[in-house]
């Protein structure tokens, strides 16, 4: 959903076509600091929907609609009109998404070789 705020209606976006998200669909989306804008918004939405399952850290948290305004030919300004909200009306802006499991990935674990994130998340899929 995008929130143009007190004066303005909101927008709901919705997806079309067919169902493939089934309960034998098993999803899961990593997320960290990285993790922002679109993907955060789609995250968020097959999250609430219980599609799929976060795992990893806390996303950035860019929620924000930004429009360029023309000032002169030589310039110009990034406005922020709205934001996106998830599908229980949360906005990503306020601090981002949480995982649903939160698992670290520290500069020792990459350094390693390991990523603890994707080792978590293949965990998950193969014990359901």
């Amino acid at each position: 959903m995008e929130d143009f705020g007190e004066n303005g209606k909101p927008k709901f976006y919705r997806s079309k076509g067919y169902n493939i998200f089934t309960d034998k669909l098993k999803m899961i989306i990593l997320i960290n600091q990285g993790s922002a804008s679109a993907s955060e918004i789609l995250a968020g939405a097959l999250q609430q929907h219980n599609i799929a399952t976060l795992v990893g850290t806390r996303s950035f948290g860019k929620g924000s609609v930004q429009e360029l305004v023309q000032i002169t030919p030589d310039t110009s300004l990034k406005v922020t009109i709205s934001r996106w909200l998830t599908p229980n009306g949360s906005s990503i802006s306020d601090g981002g998404l949480t995982a649903d499991v939160e698992v670290e990935f520290t500069k020792e674990d990459f350094k390693a070789g390991k990523d603890p994130q994707l080792e978590k998340a293949v965990e998950l899929l193969t014990s359901q």
